[in-house]
């Protein structure tokens, strides 16, 4: 991807997994990057392995807080030219198993904390017609698995999010792109596995089949320097059209892991 130096990168779950890798690629390229997560520890030590990198607390669900986070950026850092939106959770429980208030705060941290994110910074971007946005749907989002309905519903959200929101930018100056990974070795896996996980995930982490996380950011900054609108890493694209062309197919694979 391009030189950096210069510009301003926002990046959430900056403390670890991808957010992390992309928040040191981003701060090695010469950008001054902010970082928002709501681990400290995590974001002392990411902040503390480049001069370039500073770190907020930051709860993504709450949109004062966003609001506050990203004016307090601007005024310490500059205009944001580079929002690059990885925070989520990744519990999994089965539906009937979901509680209300475990939904609610899924939907508020997947779904809610990407518009509050993206439309506090967008602000400033469509006004300079200048920046780019990365967020992180999921392939989750196009090809579900059992145990993971939570997930699975907020991540389709934020894909028709996304990708409705990068065509009606098309003429805007503001670059959007659609990232959907597929299951990656990160301590998001770990809230997966910690809880009621799928089969299909708990035998993938057993077998090494867990995609690397510093491949996936390779095959994400390919994606950007070709301009994709969608980039589906990994083997993201292939489970994405087995869902698609073969429904009856896809579930009868991923149920054989559950009995």
């Amino acid at each position: 991807m391009d030189d950096m130096t210069g510009k301003v990168a926002l990046v959430t779950g900056g403390a670890s997994g991808m957010g992390r890798i992309i928040a040191l690629r981003l701060a090695a390229r010469g950008a001054r990057v902010a970082i928002f997560d709501v681990n400290e520890s995590g974001l002392e030590a990411t902040a503390a392995e480049h001069p370039n990198i500073t770190g907020w607390h930051c709860d993504i669900g709450n949109l004062e807080d966003v609001e506050a986070k990203v004016d307090q950026v601007e005024h310490t850092l500059g205009p944001i030219d580079h929002l690059v939106h990885g925070a989520a959770l990744m519990p999994s429980h089965k539906l009937i198993d979901h509680t209300h208030e475990s939904m609610q705060r899924l939907f508020q941290i997947n779904y809610f904390g990407t518009t509050y994110v993206i439309q506090t910074a967008l602000k400033g971007m469509l006004a300079r017609r200048s920046g780019r946005i990365i967020a992180f749907g999921s392939i989750a989002g196009h090809a579900p698995v059992p145990h993971m309905g939570g997930y699975c519903a907020t991540k389709s959200a934020v894909n028709t999010y996304i990708e409705i929101l990068q065509n009606e930018l098309r003429d805007s100056g503001v670059r959007v792109h659609l990232v959907c990974p597929p299951a990656v070795n990160t301590p998001l896996i770990d809230q997966t596995l910690a809880t009621d996980s799928p089969g299909s995930i708990i035998e993938a982490k057993k077998s090494g089949r867990l995609a690397n996380p510093e491949k996936i950011v390779d095959a994400i900054d390919k994606g950007v320097a070709r301009d994709r609108d969608i980039i589906y890493p990994g083997e993201a694209r292939l489970l994405m059209l087995w869902h698609a062309l073969w429904p009856r197919l896809w579930w009868k694979t991923v149920l054989k892991f559950e009995s």
